[in-house]
């Protein structure tokens, strides 16, 4: 396993990955900031590609990710957070709308749990799923993190 740091504008951002790809990220001044455990190798080559791609995202010069992921969970959190992948840069849908992705309209539930558990934050978009009332709920980073992604990337909610 793999870990480095990016400083982001919108604060520190860690990062590991495996030999298949990214394995996490997660703003560390969130919920879900990352542990760095002694076994992991700080190998910067591993990362030259994300840490491009994040300052692309981060200049308005990127709208989608092209990387390698390898994140750990169920064939449901997954089958999840394929559908999260496809929510595009300036677009936002509801968890309802996210279960009927998944053409399972009644997993609503299901589908925000698997959503909270989204350990690639930012690349894997869970910031982009808001309340079907159009307002902010639930992101581990926060929710002053997430209006802030949003904003930059174009979205319109309620506040």
């Amino acid at each position: 396993m793999y870990f480095t740091t990016y400083q982001s504008p919108l604060g520190e951002i860690a990062i590991t990955a495996s030999n298949q790809g990214i394995t996490a990220l997660a703003f560390q001044a969130g919920n879900a900031a990352i542990t760095p455990d002694p076994n992991w190798l700080k190998d910067e080559s591993k990362f030259v590609e994300i840490k491009t791609q994040l300052d692309e995202y981060f200049s308005g010069n990127r709208r989608t990710f092209d990387l390698a992921l390898d994140p750990k969970g169920t064939p449901f959190q997954k089958n999840v957070w394929r559908a999260l992948c496809t929510i595009e840069m300036g677009k936002t849908v509801s968890y309802g709308d996210l279960a009927k992705a998944i053409n399972n309209p009644k997993a609503v539930r299901a589908v925000g749990t698997a959503n909270g558990a989204n350990p690639i934050a930012l690349i894997v978009p869970c910031h982009r799923v808001i309340g079907s009332n159009g307002k902010l709920n639930g992101y581990a980073g926060g929710l002053g993190l997430k209006s802030k992604l949003l904003m930059h990337e174009g979205a319109h909610f309620k506040v």
